[in-house]
């Protein structure tokens, strides 16, 4: 599992997405949640401006990262 950690209350979805190396680019993200390849908590999440906050967790192909 994979670990990021943020300094601010929240964290964007794609914004986490790039932090955590599972996309390249904005865009790259941006697809993979509109095609429903993302999870967040557990759930299916098409929003990439979905907030994170520390506690939360995505998975993505597979890859699970945390939030700290």
């Amino acid at each position: 599992m994979k670990k990021i950690t943020i300094d601010t209350d929240y964290i964007k979805l794609d914004s986490a997405m790039k932090l955590s190396g599972f996309a390249a680019m904005g865009g790259q993200a941006k697809h993979m949640i509109q095609d429903g390849r993302v999870t967040v908590n557990g759930e299916v999440e098409t929003r990439r401006g979905r907030k994170l906050r520390p506690g939360d967790s995505f998975e993505a192909d597979g890859e699970i990262c945390q939030v700290e």
